[in-house]
């Protein structure tokens, strides 16, 4: 399947506009006054999607939709956001008014969403009767995708409301999930700008790999169980970026790499996560919180998982790919991703985003986010060299690629 890059970012405009229509329609039912936070399409595993409802409870709503655009779409609600809404509609004490305003709220909320796509492409969509869904993990993700083995173009929406609107912040998310063939009549190739759908699924499956390795190398030098939870490959516009990461704070390191392809590698701890790994790096009691061993010892597990993650690319792309020296950052996510995006910015307007979640298996709180970002024209040019004889097979000997 070829995909026009071009109408891949199109798309993800209308999903964005969508989003904002649903957002206005939950203000004007609710007065709770919201925002679009960002907006991306992913390509990403089913277990990658489910894995982002894991942890707390949602509840909302799942429709299907026939014609040029056919598939399925989940607007679901956090927990602050259910009630948030039905606490203003409906009577508290009463679940079923409660699960009935959840349904006419996504319903009214999704009907501007898919009004978008179907003014954009001068053809009727229609929308099934809203079904109710709650609970966390495969209870909310689309029935399509929790029945799929590949992997799945998904159109991902978070919606906040702003602090002073609630007492709690709350967020909801809207997925659009199409299926196979209306994507490909979406997205036929009308450019220059094409790339092989199976060849990205083969870099994402890649990129996961290298992530595995990566939290192989941190259990194996601090002891710590983990795990790559989420891994996927997106399309987002530079601008969203630093809210993807948001304003919570980390340590981590910041590492340039060039070759074939280049860009950068971003890797991030919470707080908590960070001094774990710290005090098992260094066995020691040490005066300050960051201090110059503590920056060392992060410097130097940044630089062996940045050596895990992008030696696969460099076997697979046959090339050989460096990268700088670890730079240690400690600051909120969107600060330190600001001056990357800043320098991606000055050639262009969306960029592709590898991102993969790395967690401890235990009971110990731990989260490792691994973000890279490869220059789009670089990619683009390495991907289209890349020659696919089993694109389901990402351990691939070189030689039988190019």
């Amino acid at each position: 399947m070829e995909i026009d890059i071009r109408e891949l970012e199109t798309y993800q405009k209308l999903a964005h506009d969508g989003a904002q229509s649903a957002a206005q329609s939950l203000s004007q039912l609710t007065g709770i006054d919201t925002h679009v936070q960002v907006t991306d399409v992913s390509l990403m595993s089913p277990s990658s999607l489910s894995y982002e409802f894991i942890g707390d409870e949602f509840a909302g709503v799942n429709i299907h939709l026939s014609g040029e655009i056919a598939g399925e779409i989940v607007l679901a609600f956090d927990e602050h956001g259910r009630e948030a809404i039905t606490e203003t509609l409906v009577p508290a004490d009463d679940p079923e008014k409660q699960k009935s305003s959840i349904k006419e709220v996504g319903n009214i909320m999704t009907s501007g969403f898919v009004d978008g796509w179907a003014n954009y492409l001068e053809a009727k969509i229609k929308s099934s009767p809203p079904t109710y869904i709650q609970g966390t993990g495969d209870d909310i993700i689309p029935t399509a995708a929790s029945e799929s083995d590949t992997h799945l173009f998904v159109f991902r929406s978070r919606v906040e409301a702003s602090k002073a609107a609630v007492s709690e912040p709350i967020d909801f998310r809207i997925l659009l999930v199409p299926d196979a063939d209306s994507l490909e009549r979406a997205l036929k190739p009308d450019t220059g700008n094409i790339v092989s759908l199976e060849k990205l699924e083969v870099f994402n499956e890649m990129t996961k790999e290298g992530a595995e390795k990566s939290a192989m190398n941190i259990s194996s030098m601090t002891g710590i169980d983990t795990t790559v939870n989420v891994s996927r490959l997106s399309l987002i516009p530079i601008e969203d970026i630093p809210k993807e990461v948001g304003n919570k704070r980390y340590v981590g390191t910041v590492m340039e790499f060039r070759g074939k392809i280049g860009g950068y590698l971003v890797i991030l701890f919470d707080q908590p996560s960070g001094r774990a790994v710290v005090d098992a790096l260094v066995p020691m009691e040490t005066d300050e919180e960051w201090g110059e061993t503590e920056q060392g010892a992060l410097r130097e597990l940044g630089n062996i998982m940045t050596s895990g993650f992008v030696d696969g690319w460099a076997n697979v792309l046959n090339a050989e790919i460096k990268h700088s020296p670890p730079e240690f950052v400690a600051d909120t996510g969107a600060s330190i991703l600001r001056p990357i995006t800043s320098q991606i910015a000055e050639t262009e307007d969306h960029a592709f985003m590898l991102d993969s979640n790395v967690q401890t298996n235990s009971d110990q709180v731990f989260t490792c986010q691994m973000l890279a970002l490869p220059r789009r024209g670089e990619l683009e040019a390495a991907l289209d060299d890349l020659l696919l004889e089993n694109a389901e097979n990402t351990r691939i000997d070189p030689d039988d690629l190019f």
